[in-house]
């Protein structure tokens, strides 16, 4: 994956090592998502998906917040066709981005609405920064949700908790989130990008194989009986069993030495 981005670009794209970096980047709209944003997103997902030495992603906004979520103008200007033309871009991305191996971390801070809530709940791991303040909010505009919040929000939080969030529109502060188990971690905000971009070269380093089959065999089990779910799982190990990493990891088990894993 290349980094082809531009300043005024609406997804600024980088690399730190294995790291993807994506950048939400309309600031003076809280990044609220448009066209040419959803577009960007969905090329930039497909590269991932094709580059394997993407091992990790991190998810950011750029300005005050990560994202107040979609173009409320083009939404107001053609109901319709608006949201499809965001709708499409942003729902296919998303079912690239859960076949990948990479894990996803999302660094939040400021805000995260409607559908910037709805693509933070996509990640495996988020941090956020104090005062941070989540609101799914689609109900305030007489819309029902997208961009996979019914299926992720019941998942992190279960459904009582999902349909309160979902059908009240109100705010959650940051403290709130993380007792609930929408997000992992409160940091101060001097504190969340370097901690975001650690937790992130973590994962980077990690047998990355392994990480893809767990991210995979947790998200689908919700869908399983449990003999589909233990088929699922010796597919899975036989999976990582063929992988280098699992070789290097078992090799430096018996030498007392600490895996270094490659990806592969």
């Amino acid at each position: 994956m290349n980094d082809t981005t531009t300043p005024d670009t609406p997804l600024e794209i980088g690399r730190e090592g294995a790291v993807a970096t994506l950048r939400f980047n309309r600031p003076a709209a809280l990044n609220a998502i448009d066209v040419p944003m959803a577009q960007a997103f969905l090329a930039t997902v497909r590269a991932i998906a094709a580059d394997r030495s993407v091992r990790a992603v991190l998810l950011s906004g750029a300005g005050k917040g990560f994202m107040a979520g979609g173009d409320l103008a083009l939404l107001s200007a053609d109901p319709q066709g608006g949201a499809a033309a965001l709708i499409g871009p942003l729902h296919e991305a998303l079912e690239v981005l859960a076949t990948i191996d990479a894990p996803v971390v999302a660094q939040v801070h400021g805000v995260a609405a409607g559908a910037g809530l709805s693509l933070m709940l996509q990640a495996d791991f988020v941090l956020a920064a104090e005062g941070t303040r989540f609101n799914l909010a689609y109900v305030n505009i007489g819309a029902s949700c997208d961009v996979g919040a019914s299926w992720a929000l019941p998942r992190w939080v279960g459904l009582r908790r999902a349909l309160e969030i979902a059908m009240l529109g109100d705010m959650l502060e940051a403290a709130e989130a993380e007792r609930i188990g929408l997000i992992n971690r409160v940091l101060p905000a001097d504190a969340l990008a370097g901690e975001a971009m650690a937790l992130a070269q973590r994962l980077a380093n990690g047998p990355t194989v392994a990480l893809g089959q767990l991210r995979r065999l947790m998200r689908g089990s919700f869908e399983r009986e449990l003999q589909a779910q233990l088929a699922a799982e010796s597919a899975a190990f036989q999976v990582c069993a063929a992988s280098q990493d699992f070789r290097s990891g078992v090799d430096a088990f018996f030498a007392k030495k600490p895996a270094r894993f490659e990806g592969r």
